[in-house]
């Protein structure tokens, strides 16, 4: 299936319009995320895993070893 089937129209618009309505739907994004903050726990998680990372850089995974990892799952 095509993904841009249900969007075909837009993609008919002029480059322009194209970019005008790509920044509304990013602003928008980025206003939802402003009213929407992560929670103080899940704040105080990424902090601790930064440092942690900060302390060990040696420690993290790369991204491929990570989806390789879910693949054998």
């Amino acid at each position: 299936m095509n993904p841009h089937a249900n969007h075909a129209d837009l993609f008919k618009l002029p480059a322009e319009e194209r970019l005008q309505l790509a920044e509304e739907l990013w602003e928008s994004v980025a206003i939802e995320q402003e009213q929407s903050p992560v929670s103080d726990q899940v704040a105080q998680i990424l902090r601790e895993r930064w440092a942690e990372y900060e302390a060990n850089p040696d420690s993290a995974i790369p991204w491929e070893e990570v989806k390789r990892r879910l693949r054998e799952r």
